[in-house]
């Protein structure tokens, strides 16, 4: 059997297509056309969207960001640490090498 490989979507291509499936402007039919994709993916992302659609206002960050931000900030402190041993020795092996 000859599969193809699967398709990744981008955040953004499935928010625009989650849009226009609430706009109602077009069928799902249409959609599906328009965008190449299946109808089920289209309403799996349009009920995503009005499912979580209120925590976009709600101005609370979402879950993941607080992790991801303390682990940013404890690698940038690591570099930081990293950089200064680095001078260091640059500056003190300077007559060895």
């Amino acid at each position: 059997m000859n599969q193809k490989p699967r398709r990744k979507f981008s955040n953004d291509f499935k928010a625009r297509v989650a849009l226009d499936a609430l706009r109602e402007r077009e069928t799902i039919e249409s959609l599906c056309k328009k965008y190449d994709l299946h109808p089920n993916q289209i309403m799996q992302w349009k009920k995503i969207l009005k499912e979580s659609g209120s925590q976009l206002f709600s101005g609370e960050k979402p879950a993941g960001i607080d992790a991801q931000e303390k682990l940013i900030e404890e690698l940038y402190r690591s570099i930081g640490e990293l950089k200064v041993a680095n001078d260091f020795l640059k500056k003190n092996l300077k007559g060895y090498l």
